[in-house]
């Protein structure tokens, strides 16, 4: 049975509070896009961690990057050794998930089930980050460290 949305977010606050991390948890209207997320949150756009679901080759992952940069794809595939990289769709990434767009958190296993990757800028611009935990309408925000030790992705150089 796939997750609901707020069973994510339970199981990221409860991650988090098992590792002593310490949150800040900001309710606000629903958001759509990291301009919307950052203004919700009085957050600098840079300070967002904006996660995508992409098809790598055959497999599913999540992709994290500063909420004010893109992806770059032709780095992903360099650095994956693959020909093919796609967005999820938004049916694919409620079948893996139970999320929609927008409310992705950057989590990995065990949070979602797919593996991590992080651009090395995430948490550069200060040690700081923020995110939606699963739902438009709930954000966290957090130290970049802190994320880092308890979400461990793998770190390579993914945004332009």
């Amino acid at each position: 049975m796939t997750a609901t949305a707020a069973d994510v977010t339970d199981k990221i606050r409860a991650l988090l509070s098992e590792h002593g991390v310490p949150f800040r948890e900001v309710e606000h209207a629903p958001t759509f896009t990291s301009e919307e997320s950052a203004r919700a949150r009085s957050e600098p756009l840079e300070i967002g961690a904006k996660a995508l679901v992409m098809k790598a080759g055959s497999d599913f992952a999540v992709f994290v990057l500063p909420a004010d940069r893109k992806i770059d794809s032709a780095a992903v595939r360099r650095h994956l050794a693959i020909n093919a990289l796609r967005f999820a769709t938004p049916e694919e990434l409620f079948a893996l998930t139970g999320l929609v767009p927008g409310s992705v958190p950057p989590f990995g296993h065990p949070i979602l089930p797919m593996p991590l990757f992080a651009d090395v800028g995430v948490g550069a611009a200060q040690d700081r980050i923020a995110f939606n935990a699963g739902l438009l309408t709930c954000s966290f925000v957090l130290s970049a460290s802190d994320w880092r030790r308890v979400a461990r992705p793998q770190v390579l150089a993914l945004a332009r």
